[in-house]
């Protein structure tokens, strides 16, 4: 529980600082279900992949001489 309120805390402060809520995860897992490990990173890697690349927060070092 506690864990699940310091994520609410977080995804509040990301989506303030403009990060999409689509780039962050949160899952319970157990180190013996190492198929739902596997079938929760590549359905989040997905859904980040759909959002493309953060363009808030990025610093442009092809601006840097």
């Amino acid at each position: 529980m506690f864990a699940r309120r310091r994520f609410a805390v977080l995804k509040n402060l990301l989506e303030y600082v403009g990060i999409e809520s689509g780039r962050l995860h949160f899952s319970w897992i157990s180190s013996a279900e190492a198929t739902k490990f596997q079938d929760t990173v590549i359905k989040v890697t997905e859904a980040v992949k759909e959002l493309g690349p953060a363009t808030r927060m990025v610093k442009d070092i092809r601006k840097v001489a």
